[in-house]
């Protein structure tokens, strides 16, 4: 099958990848095209970002999470739309690691087999871009990059000379976008400003898309997208009929999620209910819930006020109802917060307490589930992913771990995902797909509806 596609690579991290991409799908649904978006990685910000402005959700493509074979299954059922725009990760080839083309940009590029648009900082050289473009199309023996985009251009002059350099590529110079400040989108701590209900963000990111449109050739981008190498048709998995509901939190604290997990319980025979933990005062009757990551500790003081929400979600763990939580969900299920010198008061269903920290821990994870809990009936390995700044203090030493880690840090000690009565809790993000999760969340969640 055909699926018009382009991915938008960048050098380095930090180039305008989001902010460019955004720009190319402003300009391609000004151009009457539908457009879905994807990114490569395990973020969670950026497809806000792409979300926003698409008005699609966003597919996160991570062949470490989901494995080669899930990544492109997963990427050819949801180009439901004209084009496909996938945005990148880091430096084209960063991968897994420094000695790994694995999981990076260029891996996706090529396990998907789409045209690349590199784009470059232009802000600090002239004719030495050409040698960068050049040794990133020469790097690998298939770069897969057919143009380039220069950003950050300081002048006419200086946009005549890049261009001039760039002329040994024989690569199109697809856009040339000028310095300015005012292009750049609000600054994140990581992301810390979500673009859910966040109507002052989502005006900015349009009226960013629009300007940096302009200096974009979209007819050449349309052309390279059509003309993408035809990929092999999927079947599509099949849906059960709906049996159960999960509650899920969704609010400007907690958003974290994989749009192909939701998908993947829905598929299960989920009903999703979606409430906030920060206004409801209490969750919708449902027989299992599942709280993503976030940033809790933002709105700490709000989540620590509303008692009568707390006290649902602890009755209903003490009731034994499958609950997994994720990192900030993880965080909302200890005693506290302890933020900006701030303690507030969480849920308490574990004996631990959190504390924010300054260092950022991002890792890829890797290692064993160690004991049955609400989404595994069985031991086995597993690969995922940890994002957060902060670290849980005062854990009781008679706390029970569901995973055993080879690779990363979890909660202490390589150990994560807390277990207490059908309560399984995680600073490690995982993927539903890439082993059965969501089915025996949802068989665990369908048992309690009839207990």
């Amino acid at each position: 099958m055909r699926i018009p596609r382009i991915v938008i690579a960048g050098a380095t991290s930090g180039v305008g990848k989001t902010s460019i991409t955004c720009a190319i799908i402003h300009s391609l649904q000004k151009h009457g095209f539908s457009v879905q978006p994807f990114k490569v990685g395990p973020d969670y910000i950026d497809p806000g970002y792409l979300s926003s402005i698409s008005k699609h959700e966003t597919y996160n493509l991570d062949a470490w999470l989901m494995g080669e074979n899930q990544l492109l299954n997963s990427f050819i059922s949801n180009s439901k739309s004209n084009i496909s725009v996938i945005e990148g990760v880091m430096g084209y080839y960063d991968g897994y690691n420094g000695n790994s083309n694995y999981a990076s940009t260029h891996h996706i590029a090529s396990l998907t087999k789409s045209p690349v648009i590199l784009i470059l900082d232009a802000s600090k050289t002239s004719r030495s871009i050409a040698a960068t473009a050049l040794g990133f199309i020469k790097f690998h023996k298939n770069s897969r990059i057919v143009g380039i985009i220069l950003n950050k251009i300081g002048s006419k002059k200086h946009e005549i000379l890049c261009k001039t350099a760039l002329e040994k590529t024989k690569l199109p110079i697809i856009g040339t976008i000028p310095k300015d400040p005012s292009l750049t989108m609000s600054s994140r701590y990581l992301g810390l400003i979500s673009t859910l209900d966040n109507k002052t963000l989502k005006k900015q990111i349009e009226k960013i898309s629009k300007i940096i449109s302009e200096y974009i050739d979209i007819n050449q981008i349309i052309n390279i997208a059509k003309n993408s190498s035809k990929l092999s048709k999927k079947s599509k998995p099949s849906t059960k009929k709906t049996k159960t509901t999960i509650a899920v939190a969704l609010d400007t604290s907690f958003n974290f999620y994989y749009q192909d997990n939701l998908e993947a319980l829905r598929r299960e025979g989920a009903n999703l209910k979606f409430f906030s933990p920060v206004k409801d005062k209490k969750i919708p009757k449902c027989d299992g819930l599942y709280i993503g990551g976030g940033f809790p500790e933002i709105l700490g003081n709000t989540l620590s006020k509303n008692q009568t929400m707390k006290k649902s979600i602890m009755k209903l763990s003490e009731d034994n109802l499958p609950i997994y939580a994720e990192c900030g969900g993880l965080m909302y299920l200890t005693k506290s917060i302890l933020s900006d010198n701030k303690k507030y008061k969480m849920i308490g269903i574990f004996d631990a307490e959190t504390k924010m920290t300054k260092k950022m821990m991002l890792n890829y994870t890797k290692g064993k589930i160690i004991s049955k809990n609400p989404i595994s009936e069985k031991l086995h390995r597993f690969q995922g992913h940890e994002f957060h700044y902060s670290q849980l203090d005062s854990v009781s030493s008679d706390s029970k771990f569901a995973y055993s880690l080879d690779v990363g840090q979890g909660i202490v000690k390589q150990r994560d995902g807390l277990i207490q009565d059908n309560t399984l809790a995680s600073y490690g993000h995982l993927y539903f797909d890439s082993s059965d999760y969501a089915k025996i969340f949802v068989k665990n969640c369908i048992k309690y509806s009839k207990s």
